[in-house]
């Protein structure tokens, strides 16, 4: 792999399109072959049968690979940068570190997908300034032309049959402006609202309604340090009181949480936790716990989605 995406800037973000496994292999073999020479620490995250593609092509060599099974560990993306990206990352404190990032995927939803192009636009700002390359395989005979078109809007460089090119559609901003979209919920959502004396209330009226909707125990439990989250959040820095809302929406229970506040990090609940930090946790906790994370912030206020399977 040339150098394009590193002449200015230390960091590199270059998607790579690969339309068969052998494409997909010789993109992503000698990638990790060139870190590892270079005594580099690489990692793959990617589902788990493009996983088993390296490490059989890699055989011996694989030992010295971290590996992640993205469907896994990156089921929310909002849990990617802090748990799989700067996991890995910062705990290497000198050099360059290599890693293969695969979080789109076909069989990703329609609601998962916002979410999922929001991810590889904040990692642009996420590693800023680092001695880092992640690179991003798309399966561009499998993924529909407009996930395509965002891989060019996401990447400043782009490799497309072996060539790599600075994406001419790369855009940032644009792309982060889209995703925070306005969330909008459906007519029939239980609701309530709360300040800080309503606190208990609000996450005992949000477990009777997630049991109501066939919640499980086990995932009850998550869905009510969610919402306690949430709701203290917003009373602390969205005003001191906010509306919750839960509804039932396929196979998860959905809550969320208005306020009056702003969000001006847009990396908000995606830095890392130290363990000596005091405070900052909540939306980390939040995207720890739920199974999808959507967000809008503006002027007027804060929504923040979460979505946790029933079961």
């Amino acid at each position: 792999m040339t150098n394009a995406a590193t002449r200015t800037e230390p960091f590199a973000h270059p998607a790579l399109l690969y339309r068969s496994d052998r494409e997909y292999l010789a993109g992503t073999v000698p990638f990790l072959l060139d870190g590892m020479a270079a005594a580099e620490p690489v990692a793959v995250a990617a589902p788990a049968p493009r996983l088993e593609l390296i490490r059989a092509e890699l055989g011996a060599t694989a030992a010295e690979v971290h590996f992640v099974d993205m469907t896994r560990a990156g089921r929310n993306p909002g849990r990617i940068i802090p748990s799989v990206l700067r996991s890995f990352a910062d705990a290497r404190t000198a050099g360059r570190v290599r890693i293969i990032g695969e979080p789109i995927w076909p069989g990703r939803t329609a609601v998962e997908y916002p979410a999922c192009v929001q991810h590889e636009a904040l990692i642009n700002v996420a590693f800023q300034g680092r001695d880092v390359t992640i690179l991003c395989p798309y399966d561009a005979r499998a993924l529909p032309s407009d996930v395509i078109a965002d891989a060019h809007a996401t990447h400043p460089v782009v490799i497309d049959a072996g060539r790599e090119r600075a994406s001419t559609a790369y855009a940032l901003e644009r792309v982060l402006a889209r995703c925070n979209e306005r969330l909008l919920h459906p007519p029939g959502a239980a609701t309530v609202h709360f300040d800080s004396d309503a606190l208990p209330t609000s996450r005992d009226f949000a477990v009777r309604e997630a049991r109501e909707r066939g919640m499980s125990d086990a995932r009850v439990q998550d869905l009510a340090l969610v919402v306690a989250e949430l709701t203290t959040n917003s009373v602390v820095h969205g005003g001191g009181s906010g509306t919750l809302r839960i509804w039932a929406e396929s196979e998860q229970i959905v809550c969320e949480v208005q306020d009056n506040g702003h969000l001006a990090d847009p990396l908000a609940g995606r830095h890392p936790v130290r363990i000596e930090q005091l405070g900052g946790r909540g939306l980390f906790l939040v995207h720890f716990l739920s199974d999808l994370v959507r967000v809008h912030t503006g002027e007027d206020g804060t929504t923040v989605r979460s979505y946790v399977a029933r079961t």
